[in-house]
């Protein structure tokens, strides 16, 4: 029997005995028709002037889902986006999840070989994509299962998005489907190769915005501003799922600006974000917080790197009445699997929480032996959020999922409390000479130090011990050197882990759409590894 009275096991996917919600919808279309039905008239959707309610949002998503049938999408069948934020893109989740077909979320800065890829491995029946990136959706010939393809906007050799939502939404009715089917496939790179299509299912799902309605409180009063790509399993999950699951608002941004999320933020009302540390670092200084009325922001959840000390500091001067909450997962386990209360954060900033509930963690050495609090080793997670597998990919399913439990790649440590640490991915750990560094711990260490905005640590390669440690910086103009970050590190780390060698720049590190900084492409523009 779990701790939790609300959760209880029970057997899915085949042979995983998980912890579940006893009490909760089966499917994402119940999930939001519960919604409809306690909140009608509550605001669900805002996008610029449009403002839908939870009964208009529903009779919308009908409208597009009688469209999409009578193209034929049915029961199973996948149907990709190409959007980015907007209201077609939760209209359509929606629309797929009531005909029981499948979503493949698409990265509109991906270009034509990845849209390419997964079209094809998806065998998606159907495309929406927005009128100005149809130059990127490759041709019919290359895409043989396609077909029905919509824009959102005008598209040559495309059907108009409006023909859908001007659809008999009485000709269809919504589908039966079942809680371990596929409801969204979202294409994650991993460490290398190809892209694999991790399967998120309606319990996985269900059970994620039910974790994040109950670790942060969530309510129908409640009102965020999706900022992140709602295509990436942030935006998706904690964005819009939870929040549908909360019966409260979402407020729809495209992209994010420090001065216009906040305007936002002070007009709406918002009350919860989950974004990246580098956003909130950007609101700290690009913008006077004291120039917003932001009294009715509660929560900050964020995840994909350590919030700097100083910036954990600014906000609690700013803004008394903001909880901030790390939150750790990836795509594969359906977005959170770690949740920091708020009253913890100050003083475990570099721990990522403890497991949300019904999550399973552990930590694993290289022969598949649990190692003893506090020791580091590779983070297995396990629960109902987790995904069954990968899309038509065996091979990743067999290397990547043992027992149930997922093999995230990462290196993390628990605690004798049970608190999280996320120390580094496996695959950018530097190793000098022997000693394994922890970039992560690093690079906490710089951002810590006056003047500098955000911090890369990577393996710069050394004949003689291997690799060596370098440190490429974001800096204040004038406010810091590289002798006093040599100083600032000396004081704190041992010499092994200290950087050898920096690269200073005032310009902001390269991030991909989800706000990653993308270690890859920096060690190519310093040389350091072939494109």
């Amino acid at each position: 029997m779990s701790a939790d009275p609300q959760l209880r096991r029970e057997h899915h996917f085949g042979d995983r005995v998980v912890a579940c919600y006893a009490t909760r919808p089966r499917t994402v279309h119940a999930m939001l028709q519960e919604a409809v039905a306690a909140h009608p008239l509550n605001t669900a959707l805002v996008s610029g002037d449009t403002r839908l309610t939870y009964a208009a949002l529903d009779t919308e998503i009908a409208h597009v889902a009688a469209g999409l049938a009578a193209l034929g999408v049915a029961q199973g069948d996948r149907v990709a986006m190409l959007l980015g934020n907007g209201v077609p893109f939760v209209v359509v989740t929606f629309a797929a999840a009531r005909l029981g077909a499948i979503t493949v979320p698409l990265s509109i800065r991906d270009q034509r070989p990845g849209i390419r890829h997964a079209l094809v491995n998806s065998q998606a029946v159907a495309l929406i994509a927005e009128g100005d990136l149809a130059d990127i959706v490759p041709p019919p010939g290359e895409t043989p299962d396609l077909r029905a393809r919509i824009a959102v906007g005008p598209a040559s050799g495309f059907s108009d998005y409006e023909s859908l939502r001007a659809a008999d939404p009485a000709a269809t009715e919504p589908a039966e489907a079942d809680e371990e089917d596929v409801a969204t496939i979202l294409y994650t790179s991993g460490t290398t190769g190809v892209p694999k299509g991790a399967t998120l299912t309606g319990l996985g799902i269900v059970h994620s915005a039910t974790n994040f309605v109950r670790t942060m409180a969530l309510g129908p009063e409640d009102r965020t501003i999706v900022v992140v790509p709602m295509n990436h399993v942030t935006g998706l999950i904690a964005g819009i799922h939870t929040l549908i699951r909360a019966g409260g608002t979402i407020v729809i941004q495209r992209a994010f600006k420090a001065a216009h999320f906040l305007d936002c933020a002070a007009t709406e009302r918002m009350t919860c974000s989950l974004m990246v540390p580098a956003m909130y670092n950007l609101c700290l200084h690009q913008t006077d917080l004291s120039d917003y009325d932001l009294s009715a922001w509660r929560v900050g959840g964020y995840g994909g790197a350590p919030m700097p000390a100083a910036t954990i500091e600014r906000l609690a001067a700013a803004l008394p009445g903001l909880g901030l909450m790390n939150a750790y997962g990836a795509t594969e386990v359906t977005s959170p699997a770690t949740i920091m209360p708020a009253d913890q954060t100050a003083h475990r900033r570099l721990s990522v929480g403890r497991p949300m509930p019904g999550a399973e963690i552990c930590v694993m050495d290289d022969a598949g032996r649990e190692v003893p609090a506090g020791a580091p080793g590779e983070i297995w997670i396990r629960g109902a959020m987790v995904v069954p597998g990968y899309w038509r990919n065996p091979e990743a399913d067999a290397r990547e999922f043992v027992a149930g439990f997922w093999k995230s790649g990462d290196i993390g440590s628990v605690d004798a409390d049970g608190f999280v640490y996320v120390h580094d991915r496996k695959k950018d750990l530097v190793n000098r000479g022997g000693h394994k560094v922890f970039t992560a711990e690093v690079e906490s260490v710089l951002t810590a130090c006056s003047g500098v905005i955000e911090a890369a640590v990577v393996a710069k390669p050394c004949p003689i011990l291997g690799e060596r440690v370098h440190a490429v910086v974001s800096i204040t103009p004038g406010a810091v050197d590289e002798a006093a970050l040599v100083a600032h590190c000396a004081a704190q780390l041992a010499d092994y882990q200290c950087p050898e060698s920096y690269t200073l720049r005032e310009q902001p590190l390269p991030r991909n759409a989800n706000g990653k900084i993308l270690k890859r492409q920096i060690k190519q523009e310093l040389g350091f590894e072939t494109p």
